[in-house]
């Protein structure tokens, strides 16, 4: 088992090694290109669609707006954004923070290409729900259904690993060092929790997470928004080691600037998952009349995910100086680093932080997986099946060793990552003509507004 692994990480290894890296971060430098930098141009306008009141409810979907994007979030604020982050420092010095904020930013135009396909080539299925993502617009848009297929078997496997088993595990973890609550137990109160969203379908997903990610996302922003105001006078100082750092490479391995934006670059997108061709799942299912409209509300995941709560994570932990310790392990660092200014409750503060975030993912993860395996096999009874033994997969994952699955779910990752990549470059005519579409429509909306 252990040489396996050691394959396994190899081959990961050469996937996530700079071609891909290039690719994703590349893939969405020429859509904020050929997009006019809408991240920034229409990002007002998007903030307004995601906390407005009056969402949707007269066009076609099964939840509105807000919801799919806490779903989406709910699949991507997990345990990259606390132990994920602190790797990146560890490995790439404070300059990583700063090229993971570039890999988000650029992130939000691929974010922003993958919803607009995602619901322009969405179907109903047999229960008369949306269905989309890349298996369908590689499908329908691109017509390489061979490509669609690829894409939906390495989505319904790597579900079981990167949003089912490592989040388990890193729940039952801190439950059993933080609370001293043993890891049969947290096993089966996830398996009860999650089961009781998760095979309630999208809409009860949609329900829970609309509630339950904004509370999290919240309770960790307060946190270091606390930490921050407290040592005002070291956020500065912080800011300009991450700048500095970013471009002379000092304090990352081996002192090389290509492993502080390696890191950065990785860790953040590992983060948002940009490019990688999950989120346009939960964006298919949104309730939108326009497939640009549900576009500009996806693309705020990534500034909520990555530059705001990656980033309260990454200026604590530089802010600290506890990254320069090591003998700290990065899976520790961010609670040492919240220690370091809040005593004891930093700690506690962090391990409830990534309770949630795990718990979160692994609700919006099981709706991926399960739309994945939907497409291979449409059967109403297979879809059941799939959902079961996710949930049931969740105590597996709770209290046995995952080396092996970890490792195999970050190969798989990488190759849903591929096949979603060609579809964006392929079909990004089609991005630019629904973009132009839907700011139309807005112009018309705000004259309209004026009268």
């Amino acid at each position: 088992m252990g040489n396996f692994k050691e394959i396994l990480d190899s081959i990961g290894g050469v996937i996530w090694g700079p071609p891909l890296l290039i690719l994703l971060v590349g893939t969405g430098i020429y859509l904020t290109a050929r997009l006019g930098i809408i991240q920034l141009r229409l990002l007002p306008y998007s903030l307004k669609l995601v906390f407005s009141r009056n969402q949707d409810k007269k066009s076609e979907g099964d939840i509105s707006h807000f919801q799919a994007l806490m779903t989406a979030m709910a699949a991507t604020v997990g345990v990259g954004n606390i132990v994920g982050v602190a790797t990146a420092v560890v490995l790439g010095g404070p300059g990583a923070i700063f090229w993971m904020w570039m890999a988000g930013f650029f992130g939000m135009a691929t974010k922003y290409g993958e919803a607009i396909l995602a619901v322009k080539y969405r179907v109903k299925d047999a229960n008369g729900q949306m269905a989309g993502g890349p298996m369908y617009y590689l499908e329908h848009g691109l017509k390489q259904k061979w490509l669609g297929v690829l894409f939906a078997i390495f989505g319904a496997l790597a579900a079981f690993g990167i949003g089912n088993g490592t989040q388990a595990k890193a729940v039952a973890d801190v439950m059993s060092q933080t609370f001293s609550f043993p890891h049969w137990a947290t096993g089966l109160a996830l398996v009860l929790l999650a089961g009781s969203v998760i095979l309630g379908g999208i809409k009860v997903i949609g329900r829970v997470t609309s509630f339950f990610v904004p509370i999290m996302a919240l309770f960790y922003i307060i946190a270091g928004g606390i930490v921050m105001i407290l040592n005002i006078g070291l956020v500065p100082e912080a800011f300009a080691m991450i700048f500095k750092f970013a471009f002379t490479g000092e304090a990352a391995v081996g002192g090389s600037i290509g492993a502080a934006i390696r890191f950065g670059v990785a860790r953040g997108l590992f983060s948002n998952e940009a490019g990688l061709g999950s989120a346009p799942i939960a964006a298919a299912a949104a309730r939108t009349d326009m497939p640009g409209r549900q576009a500009l509300v996806s693309m705020t995941q990534v500034l909520f995910d990555t530059l705001v709560i990656c980033s309260i994570t990454g200026i604590t932990i530089v802010m600290s100086g506890q990254w320069k310790d090591t003998s700290i392990e990065a899976g520790a660092l961010t609670a040492a680093a919240f220690g370091e200014f809040l005593g004891g409750a930093g700690p506690i503060v962090v391990s409830i932080g990534l309770i949630f975030f795990a718990t979160s993912t692994i609700f919006g993860w099981g709706y991926y997986g399960e739309k994945c395996f939907q497409y291979l096999f449409p059967n109403v009874l297979a879809v059941r099946f799939y959902r079961l033994a996710f949930v049931l997969f969740i105590y597996v994952g709770a209290t046995a060793s995952l080396d092996v699955i970890w490792a195999l779910a970050d190969v798989l990752n990488g190759l849903m990552a591929i096949p979603n990549l060609i579809g964006l470059l392929g079909l990004s005519g089609v991005i630019i003509y629904e973009t132009k579409r839907v700011q139309a429509k807005i112009k018309e909306e705000q004259a309209e507004a004026k009268k």
